[in-house]
């Protein structure tokens, strides 16, 4: 595998909506460029970075991967990203280690939901963004209205650099805005392409396209404009070096055309790319922090640099096991070396290195600052581990995402597959950023937490795929506890006698309310040795266990204080289990004084979403009982906080997303217990029974 110095390297993520065509797109450049020997489709399952079993069931990409090709002495790693919002996060896990966006555009829908949302993302990563139109040969493809809909969404800095020849089916060429020049573009997939002369019916359009780059790009320089102003014009060359200067610098975005399908239009964008989407080392050094100090610091992209590599993404192969996929920021990755894991505090040796064509790995002796490779088998490693020179450590910081707010109980079909699930589950939490599994201490379910419903059907799939283990998923329960509302005091008296030794334990116990948050408390104000001291901890632990098991629901009790008065024992009769027996009828007898009730967990919850839908979003989360907290804007959204029961929640996703067509998010945390309504509490103390007879059976 030949070896690339870093201004001979593009890393290129390709972002947009789902179904944007951003896998087709990359098939059609790999195939120009020579990296493929035939054009992959995504409906015939033949893409070389859409490969997982679920992605060509699907027809879409779940998962970012990464593929590689040459143009023209130029290494071009291409990062194609998933688009629909339940995958969303791997987009921002494959921006993170680009150096360029290229933001795939439907030439029918403009830009949608997903657009927005890994511009954003781009903006976050200081990253240049090229725009491309695609599927312009679609039925109802319109340039002109894609191009309104970029300028509205993302401002006038997009600016057109390629206008297309013909529409819908008769699209087959380009004009490039610089060069002047035509391109057309052969019909059957084989990117063949021929330079002529702009159509006659094109120039106008292309001349008064061309003054507004011109200006756009003499606006981002002070230099430029001035020489703009006192020439009327910019040079060709100036042109070229003034907008390459402006995409670096995001002061412009360029837009270009093609159709990916048909393979019209990707050996130009080829050029675009290489052109005018920055080298690694042209971004500036890469920062990070010192892993003791945590004092900032800060690498040049370069191979004579100390070494120092960034693990972004991990995936497991069946046949490979783990691979961790990394981005080289200074220095020289070398095959069958060790070096630093500085996250984890140790060393490990990597084996052989090797770059990915989507699942075919290439083995490499090295690779320099600013290239993206894979290794296999490191044993404790993770994404968003950092390796560095153990003379000259730094630590770059990693993708840090919300925990997810949809959760699903999970529950084996088999007994026997619970210890194979937690295997399954680990490997899997791995490959997934967004994937938690956890069990609730409350209702002893195991938990399944991800993006969405769809994300969780992924995973469900891969359990039993990869794993052999069959699920069956159900809404989780809600931690409801109870609590007390007054003090009460009363007797716990347990005798028995059957001949012989018998048992006897006697207490009074009085309870007390605490602030929400106390859980429990246990004291005694034993005077006289009316119970002996060695007793009391069976006391407790018979409040203990009998509080664990709830009054009205089966649910917890807490918050308050249980405290031991008085009492009696039997020299020979008493004994430990009999206080402890004693010390449970004792906190039954209690809560029947106590007016109980219930309580449900409130969550803190953060809704962005587009100014437009605030009244719909505010009126829904009104009728799931939330309480706002505050609002602000942020860049044409509205950030809305709020107290809102976790029950309510529970099915909050698919409403925000209807409501705000895919364009709201939210996230949300626990935060403090509250009581739940009288008149949904006695719903819930209703069922409660029937809830226990069917675990039971």
């Amino acid at each position: 595998m030949k070896t690339y110095d870093s201004e001979a390297i593009r890393n290129i993520a390709l972002c947009g909506h789902g179904h944007t065509g951003k896998t087709s797109l990359a098939s059609a450049l790999l195939f120009s460029a020579g990296a493929a020997n035939r054009l992959g489709s995504v409906d015939k399952g033949t893409t070389i970075t859409d490969f997982d079993e679920d992605e060509i069931a699907r027809k879409f990409s779940i998962s970012a991967s990464v593929a590689f090709c040459e143009w023209k002495g130029t290494k071009v790693n291409l990062i194609d990203t998933p688009g629909y919002l339940e995958f969303i996060h791997e987009a921002k896990l494959g921006l993170r280690v680009a150096d360029a966006m290229l933001l795939v555009v439907d030439a029918v829908a403009g830009v949608e939901a997903q657009t927005e949302k890994v511009f954003k993302f781009a903006e976050e990563f200081e990253l240049p963004v090229l725009v491309v139109v695609n599927k312009l040969d679609r039925e109802r493809a319109s340039f002109a209205r894609a191009m309104q809909s970029i300028a509205s969404r993302l401002g006038r800095a997009a600016v057109a650099v390629q206008l297309p020849i013909g529409g819908e089916a008769a699209y087959g060429g380009l004009v490039d805005l610089l060069k002047l020049k035509a391109y057309q573009f052969a019909a059957d997939g084989s990117g063949k392409m021929e330079e002529g002369e702009v159509p006659s019916e094109l120039k106008e359009q292309v001349e008064s396209q061309r003054e507004s780059l011109m200006e756009m790009v003499a606006e981002s320089d002070d230099a430029l404009l001035e020489g703009f102003l006192e020439e009327g014009a910019l040079s060709e060359e100036q042109l070229k070096s003034g907008l390459k200067q402006a995409v670096g610098a995001r002061k412009l975005f360029p837009v270009l055309v093609c159709s990916a399908l048909r393979n019209q239009g990707s050996q130009p964008l080829l050029d675009a790319l290489v052109q005018w989407a920055p080298a690694p080392n042209e971004r500036g050094p890469a920062r990070g922090r010192h892993p003791s100090s945590g004092e900032p610091r800060q690498r040049q992209v370069a191979a004579s640099e100390p070494v120092s590599f960034f693990v972004w993404k991990t995936t497991v192969d069946p046949f490979s096991g783990k691979i961790s996929l990394f981005k080289v920021y200074s220095g020289k990755v070398q095959s069958d070396h060790s070096y630093d894991n500085q996250t984890k505090e140790h060393a490990e040796r990597l084996g052989a290195i090797a770059v990915l064509q989507g699942k075919q790995i290439t083995a490499a002796a090295e690779l320099k600052a600013g290239d993206l490779g894979a290794v296999a088998k490191l044993r404790d490693t993770a994404t968003g581990d950092t390796f560095s020179d153990k003379s000259d450590p730094i630590v770059y910081p990693p993708v840090v995402f919300k925990k997810p707010s949809i959760s699903y109980a999970l529950h084996p079909k088999s007994r026997g597959d619970e210890d194979k699930l937690s295997n399954a589950m680990q490997r899997l939490q791995e490959e997934d950023a967004m994937l938690f599994f956890d069990r609730d201490p409350v209702t002893n379910e195991l938990l399944v937490s991800g993006a969405g419903s769809q994300h969780i059907d992924v995973v469900v799939g891969k359990l039993k795929r990869k794993f052999g283990v069959e699920v069956t998923l159900s809404p989780p329960k809600v931690p409801y506890r109870e609590t007390i509302r007054r003090k009460a005091e009363a007797q716990g008296r347990y005798k028995r006698q059957t001949g012989g030794r018998g048992q006897y334990g006697d207490c009074w116990v009085r309870m007390e309310p605490l602030p929400r948050g106390s859980e429990f408390e246990f004291a005694e104000e034993i005077f006289g040795g009316s119970i002996p001291r060695n007793y009391l901890p069976a006391i407790e632990k018979g409040i203990q266990e009998a509080r664990m098991k709830g009054y009205l629901t089966g649910y917890p009790v807490v918050d308050f204080r249980a405290v031991v008065y008085d009492g009696s024992y039997h020299d020979v009769d008493s004994s430990e289990m009999a206080f402890k027996i004693a010390g449970s009828l004792a906190f039954k007898a209690c809560m029947e004084k106590c007016e109980p009730v219930l309580l449900e967990p409130i969550m803190t919850v953060e809704v962005t979403a587009p100014e437009e839908n605030m009244g719909d979003v505010l009126g829904n989360l009104t009728s799931r009982r939330g309480r706002m907290l505050g609002m602000e804007n942020t860049d044409g959204n509205s950030v809305i906080k709020a107290h809102a029961p976790m029950s309510e929640m529970l099915t909050y996703a698919p409403d925000l997303n209807s409501i705000t067509g895919g364009r709201g998010s939210f996230s949300m945390e626990f935060d403090h217990y509250a009581e739940v309504p009288a008149h949904i509490a006695q719903k819930i103390i209703e069922a409660s029974p029937k809830r226990h007879e069917a675990e039971e059976k």
